[in-house]
């Protein structure tokens, strides 16, 4: 699926900036939502719209998101159209000209109808995807939800069948004459690491942080 162009609707054909901006390979959809941890989930609510950020995990070409059974953002999904977007600052662009100043970012934007997962069996399939997406390794290390922890649970399932990506990289776009200037311009990179584990508190002794964690 990674060769298969992104789709081209009213919703995802980009405006401004269309032919520098966008990209239709859907591996570049992939790499933006394989990086990141958290998305923004867009969702209608009692007549009023609602954003939530929240955690996510992909496998093949499905998103999972997961919430408790009582949140409204959730229940209200799979009944309507949905919007989920994530974003990855990569840096502040200073220009010479303040109406010139931007940022270089990655970003990308998913329309569509999720559907609820039922079975345990693809809840649970869900839930690894989320859980390996915050913390690869992690899955085959913690204890795996009990029955009434999947019933606690709702699992939303939606198709990267409907999406965009929109990305902006490289220095300031001044005007020429502006390049006469006595200011600095330039791009102020900004990344996103790991730091090191913090153990729980109530950690017993002797339990060593797991290697996936370290890595």
């Amino acid at each position: 699926m990674s060769s298969t162009p992104l789709s081209s609707t009213d919703r995802t054909r980009l405006g401004r900036y269309r032919n520098e901006r966008s990209r239709t390979d859907r591996s570049a959809l992939y790499e933006i939502l394989d990086e990141a941890r958290i998305c923004h989930l867009g969702v209608v609510v009692d007549g009023s719209p609602r954003v939530i950020p929240t955690g996510y995990g992909r496998s093949g070409d499905t998103l999972y998101l997961h919430g408790s059974t009582g949140a409204s953002s959730l229940l209200a999904g799979p009944s309507q159209d949905i919007c989920v977007t994530v974003t990855h600052l990569d840096g502040i662009v200073l220009a010479r000209s303040l109406f010139h100043h931007s940022v270089n970012y990655r970003s990308a934007v998913i329309y569509g109808t999720p559907h609820r997962l039922i079975g345990d069996d693809e809840k649970l399939e869900g839930l690894r995807a989320i859980t390996e997406s915050l913390a690869p390794g992690q899955w085959d290390l913690a204890r795996r939800p009990t029955p009434k922890e999947l019933a606690a649970t709702t699992v939303l399932a939606l198709s990267l069948r409907e999406a965009s990506v929109k990305v902006r990289q490289g220095p300031p776009s001044d005007d020429a004459e502006d390049h006469a200037l006595d200011v600095w311009a330039g791009v102020l990179p900004v990344r996103q690491v790991f730091g090191d584990p913090v153990p729980d508190p109530a950690l017993r002794p002797g339990i060593p942080v797991p290697p996936h964690l370290t890595g």
